[in-house]
């Protein structure tokens, strides 16, 4: 994983952050409008918030103020509370437990457990005593319990919104209160302590469901976070070895690396070899040889050898802090699709309270008419027994309001995104945003550069003409050229031939003298081998059949014979082919665009498996953009796939830009998904992931809005109870959370 740390570039942390408690927050959806809050104040990074731990973690942009109090600010003004709680980053968010809900959980169940038992199993709800019994349960869960709803409620109140605890508020407080005057005022009716009990158990429950669910979705964020050691073996002056936190690393400290031991941050080996496990950051399985001026990567596992190594990077300014800010930021970012459900989200609670009031009013008062279509609907659907007597419109104004929580709506979104975002970090694959993950779901083709993604990028020598001691006086004449074909050359063999009077000329090759015979030696240009009188017909057959491969053909000449023909040629990377064959499986069409000359295209091409009419050669870095344009124009969604600076343009004006682990800083700055394993291989399980997370949103937003389509007039019709409502409400999250969870353990069918 060479250049692991440039390639991240793009995704650098500020060395400021600041870490809050939030109260206030009942579930995921409320989770999500503190991040929003947060991330609307000018100067904030990105924010990642912790439901379970109640906290906020905000990064700032380099150079902008720490303005803490605008962020309690913006908190609080969406309804929730929050305050400062220190100035470092958090280490363990695991160590935080789900006190809130599972206290709710217990009250609850132990509250509400005996009520269902003496009322359903020996009917004892129409008896005085249990009447009173029944009062004193439900007001102890109504109190200790209910208090999360309630706070939640008053703090929207406050600032003229509402949320799902506005209605679990409402509808509970409704059952219970009638329940209470109807057991003052003596009536012999049923009471609802038990239903009102019930409904903040059940739902307390799928809000621990959910949070639990939750944790489950961000758990490689908290690998990621586990991954960095807390201490590290600091070498001192005088040779002896002491442990010291990691937070107190300067650079420039030289640390000791027994094996097992895992890099406690960024640096190089300044002694020893080894071999590093780096999977975790890149999804490559294979260990990576560590020799001198090799880099370490925090979090990343020495396996055989002992190494020193030199600390270049300390805390948010390592490649595990940079890839954990980017998985955050796409975790809690929004897609354009979520703008439906937030749509819907900021008018449900009004309309829904409109229709739980009408609702009552039309059982309350025109009892025979609501009877008369329940039972006409029942003839379609199942026998059920509405409420019936005074507190019938109190009862079906509650089960409505219960039902229609609009948390499921607000979750179907972010928790696939959340999901998906996590798998592609597994993957070795980082997504800039949930925008960028929607993006690459909705690609029809992909377009790739040609050198350094097809192509390693690195010419090399594919075949010779001649050998033996001609191989050597190439080499070594190509030995001090910086030219990206002498280098080649210079690589088959290791011998050394003394020149003199060696010199280059630009745009045609190298020449010399022989020491041991004084005769001139030119390698080149075929046309300035030609120009010094060399016959080139002993190699025309080597000639040609090279150059229709797309090779660069570059001659030897001593004196003035031909002395040797060597081609030279861009070679595939391995595992190419196999991309594009899995792209085309997917659906996709694949273009090569490349500003190399048409021969070497082809070649390329037919190598990888791209059809000969989407090859697109001689293009120049502007053009490239306007290839990209007009692919659009014809309808495509275009990925683009490069890692050079003249690849920019194109990646800016292509849907989705994809860049390769070795970009350039301009290509990654430009790139919406950056690939940190191996090459170009990752690109068909991005695409395939985002697919796969596109689909699920679109999965989880049709069941939501069906579930309130359905359920609400069902429960204003009487046919559900607030218990059965309250099941239904938590099923329905449940359902989203757990069908977003299927993408942790997605992976590409090859």
């Amino acid at each position: 994983m060479t250049d692991l740390k440039n390639s991240l570039e793009q995704s650098s942390v500020p060395p400021v952050a600041a870490e809050l408690a939030i109260s206030g927050m009942t579930c995921a959806n409320c989770a999500r409008h503190v991040t929003e809050a947060i991330q609307s104040v000018p100067g904030v990074q990105s924010a990642s918030v912790n439901l379970e731990a109640r906290q906020a973690f905000v990064r700032w942009s380099s150079g902008s103020e720490r303005n803490i109090p605008a962020i309690i600010h913006a908190v609080e003004s969406a309804g929730y509370g929050a305050k400062i709680i220190a100035d470092e980053a958090p280490h363990d968010h695991d160590r935080c437990k789900l006190s809130g809900w599972q206290l709710n959980l217990w009250i609850g169940v132990l509250g509400t457990l005996p009520l269902m038992i003496g009322d359903w199993i020996f009917d004892l709800g129409m008896q005085n005593w249990f009447r009173w019994f029944s009062f004193a349960l439900a007001g102890i869960v109504q109190i200790f319990a209910g208090a999360q709803f309630y706070r939640g409620a008053w703090r929207q109140i406050k600032v003229g919104g509402s949320n799902m605890d506005t209605l679990v508020a409402l509808g509970s407080t409704t059952a219970f209160g009638y329940s209470l005057w109807a057991l003052f005022a003596g009536s012999s009716g049923h009471l609802y302590f038990m239903e009102a009990a019930a409904i903040i158990t059940l739902i307390s429950i799928g809000h621990w469901l959910e949070a639990r669910m939750g944790a489950r979705a961000s758990s490689a964020l908290k690998s990621l976070l586990n991954l960095a050691p807390q201490t590290a073996r600091l070498r001192q002056s005088d040779g002896s070895e002491i442990e010291i936190n990691v937070a107190a690393l300067k650079c420039g400290d030289h640390i000791i690396l027994k094996p097992g031991d895992r890099v406690p941050t960024d640096g190089e080996v300044a002694e020893g070899d080894s071999a590093v496990d780096e999977s975790m950051l890149t999804g490559e399985s294979v260990p990576v040889d560590k020799t001198a001026k090799s880099g370490l990567y925090a979090g990343t596992v020495n396996l055989n050898g002992r190494l020193v190594m030199r600390v270049i990077a300390t805390g948010e300014s390592t490649a595990l802090a940079n890839i954990i800010a980017a998985v955050q930021r796409a975790q809690t970012s929004r897609a354009n699709i979520q703008r439906l459900g937030d749509r819907v989200s900021s008018i449900f609670v009004p309309v829904v309270v409109a229709i739980a009031v009408s609702s009552g009013l039309w059982w309350g008062f025109a009892p025979e008419s609501a009877m008369r279509v329940h039972h006409w609907l029942g003839q379609f659907l199942w026998p059920a027994h509405p409420p019936t007597g005074s507190a019938t419109a109190f009862i079906v104004a509650a089960a409505v309001l219960i039902v229609a929580c609009p948390c499921a709506m607000g979750l179907a979104t972010p928790a696939a995104i959340m999901a998906g975002a996590n798998a592609a970090a597994r993957l070795g694959i980082l997504i800039r945003d949930g925008v960028a993950l929607e993006k690459a779901g909705e690609v029809t083709a992909v377009v790739f550069d040609k050198t350094g993604t097809l192509t390693t990028g690195k010419p090399a020598v594919v075949q010779i003409w001649k050998s033996g001691q001609d191989v050597a006086i190439a080499a070594s004449l190509a030995r001090n050229s910086t030219h990206p074909i002498s280098q080649a050359i210079a690589n088959i063999s290791s011998e050394e031939i003394e020149f003199a009077d060696w010199q280059e000329v630009r745009g045609s090759g190298v020449q010399a003298t022989m020491s041991s015979s004084h005769s001139p030696v030119r390698l080149g240009s075929l046309n300035w081998l030609k120009e010094s009188g060399v016959d080139l017909s002993p190699g025309e057959a080597f000639i040609n059949e090279w150059s229709s491969q797309g090779a660069t053909i570059v001659g030897l000449m001593l004196g003035k014979s031909l002395q040797g023909l060597f081609a030279v040629k861009d070679t595939v990377k391995p595992g190419a082919a196999q991309v594009v064959e899995r792209l085309q499986r997917q659906g996709l069409k694949t273009y090569l665009l490349t500003g190399d000359n048409g021969l070497t295209a082809a070649s390329i091409a037919k190598q990888v498996g791209i059809a000969p009419k989407n090859i697109f050669a001689e293009v120049r870095p502007e053009q490239k953009a306007e290839f990209v344009r007009q692919l659009q124009q014809q309808g495509e969604k275009v990925a683009f796939v490069g890692d050079g600076i003249n690849d920019a343009p194109a990646l800016e004006q292509a849907d989705l830009g994809i860049a390769v682990s070795r970009a350039s800083d301009i290509a990654r700055e430009a790139a919406d998904i950056i690939l940190l394993k191996s090459e170009i291989e990752a690109v068909p399980e991005a695409l395939g992931l985002a697919r796969a997370t596109l689909r699920t949103i679109k999965q989880n937003l049709f069941w939501a809005f069906f579930y309130n389509a359905a359920v609400v007039p069902l429960a204003a019709a009487g046919f559900m109870s607030p218990i059965l409502c309250a099941a239904a409400m938590g099923l329905s999250d449940s359902i989203v959370i757990g069908n977003a969870l299927r993408l942790r353990n997605w992976r590409l069918r090859h």
